[in-house]
């Protein structure tokens, strides 16, 4: 994990976001103790309770739970829990904001279905 600290993002949302990337690709699984707030501060030199409140972002998000006196842990379909959030947010936000500079460019709804078609046949 890496933290940017010129970025406008808050560091503890930097660190949530980091931490939900590695549950959502994997490499953190689920039922899967997440590194402790003390571990990660010292790799990442920064203060224990900045950690907390970006664990903590997850803890209410349902994406972690806390185990008393053994740390966090990825809670069961957690993976699917931020696949559903990304997918919001793309509806919401992504999507929205490339419709709008479709517009602009005059560009019909064919031609905008035709260059996602495209989009996905280069992958």
């Amino acid at each position: 994990m890496q933290i940017n600290p010129t970025s406008n993002i808050p560091i503890f949302l930097q660190i949530a976001e980091q931490l939900e990337n590695l549950i959502f690709t994997g490499v953190i699984k689920e039922e899967q103790q997440v590194p402790s707030t003390t571990e990660l501060s010292v790799s990442l030199s920064i203060n224990p309770h900045t950690v907390l409140k970006g664990m903590n972002k997850l803890v209410e998000e349902d994406i972690l739970y806390k185990k008393r006196g053994m740390g966090m842990f990825v809670k069961i379909g957690a993976q699917d829990k931020i696949r559903e959030k990304r997918k919001d947010i793309f509806k919401e936000k992504l999507l929205k904001q490339f419709i709008e500079e479709a517009k602009k460019l005059n560009m019909t709804q064919e031609e905008v279905v035709a260059v996602i078609k495209e989009g996905f046949a280069h992958e």
